[in-house]
């Protein structure tokens, strides 16, 4: 398993700023799928102990409406420092045969205004997510979702598109 954590280059005004994902070797009939794991619920006082005028930026496209309360989960959803590592030694002790690597690194703050949180996403045929915390012997103090998308990956075996 090839694990890459990118230190990040520039301070960070926050301790909550890691993402981590992970390539799963076959899943869903797809192989090297990339799943995007995130926190899918936070404490209601952690929206107000951070300066939101420094850690939003910029609209993404100014023509278009952003939410505010969207771009705040975009932090609010990322990993501390030390739940980073803990959840990256979950998955390299638990899913060391499925999973073929894991990437962690910051996120670019300030973080755009106009990001959809990965929470805000819908399932459909192809767009799904996984509940690792309800998993059998899950083990981590804080719950983690994947966000996956088969569309993007290659089937097992071609033509079965």
């Amino acid at each position: 398993m090839e694990i890459d954590v990118v230190p990040a280059d520039f301070h960070l005004p926050v301790d909550r700023a890691w993402t981590v994902s992970i390539v799963i070797k076959t899943f869903k009939g797809r192989k090297d799928v990339t799943v995007h794991l995130f926190r899918p619920e936070w404490d209601a006082e952690e929206v107000e102990i951070y300066d939101w005028d420094v850690l939003l930026g910029d609209p993404v496209d100014p023509d278009l409406p952003v939410s505010f309360e969207s771009s705040r989960r975009v932090l609010l959803e990322a990993f501390t420092e030390e739940e980073r590592d803990a959840l990256i030694e979950y998955i390299k002790t638990r899913y060391q045969d499925k999973v073929s690597e894991v990437h962690g690194c910051a996120l670019n703050i300030p973080i755009p205004l106009g990001l959809v949180a990965l929470s805000e996403l819908a399932e459909g045929k192809d767009i799904g997510f996984i509940h690792f915390d309800k998993i059998p012997n899950y083990s981590l103090p804080f719950p983690v979702r994947g966000f996956y998308d088969l569309s993007q990956h290659k089937p097992i075996i071609e033509g079965l598109d």
